[in-house]
């Protein structure tokens, strides 16, 4: 069984072209390494560069998005293993099902719900997934920043620190994807 990567990152580039191409690094080198993509199932933005770099190389995916963003988020026609759900709700509880281990790219305020999501079912004790958070180009500078001081200002215990992993680079994650290995049995935690 291979290792399946969900990914967060925004329905747009960016100011800087280093987004897109970290998105699209970041998709060549799961198909290159075998793994399955799991995202929000969209055309565009860096969510559709991710995807359009993992099919090119050959690689799996797994798209799901709500019915009411499938107009808005452009549903990619060209992934073939596309789900559509009633909500927002039941798109990342999906995700969640079917990732092993979840990667944070930038993006703007649905990447930082869905990170927030799944940093706060990790601390809940609801799952033990790897979360990674990817720094590209300081992108996540501010998103430290703000957990930190949540942190120093009592508003969250000290171990919150540790629940995401930060790294500097698409390579950097990558090689530490190839560390992780595959749970198995993939399943909706009923607690969610």
């Amino acid at each position: 069984m291979s290792l399946s990567v969900a990914v967060f990152c925004g329905s747009r580039f960016g100011a800087r072209p280093i987004y897109r191409d970290a998105a699209m690094e970041l998709g060549q080198g799961l198909a290159a390494r075998g793994m399955r993509l799991v995202y929000g199932g969209g055309y565009v933005g860096l969510m559709g560069a991710v995807a359009d770099a993992t099919l090119s190389a050959g690689g799996r995916v797994l798209g799901v998005i709500p019915e009411f963003l499938k107009a808005r988020e452009v549903m990619h026609e060209g992934v073939l293993d596309l789900v559509v759900t009633d909500s927002m709700h039941a798109r990342k509880t999906l995700m969640f099902a079917e990732a092993d281990v979840f990667v944070i790219m930038p993006g703007g305020l649905g990447t930082f719900d869905e990170m927030m999501e799944i940093l706060t079912w990790r601390q809940l004790g609801l799952h033990a997934k790897p979360i990674f958070l990817v720094d590209v180009a300081g992108w996540a500078d501010q998103l430290q920043g703000a957990l930190n001081r949540a942190i120093e200002e009592g508003f969250a215990d000290p171990s919150a620190a540790t629940l995401v992993d930060v790294v500097p680079s698409v390579a950097s994650v990558l090689a530490r994807l190839e560390t992780i290995r595959p749970a198995g049995g993939r399943t909706v935690v009923d607690r969610l």
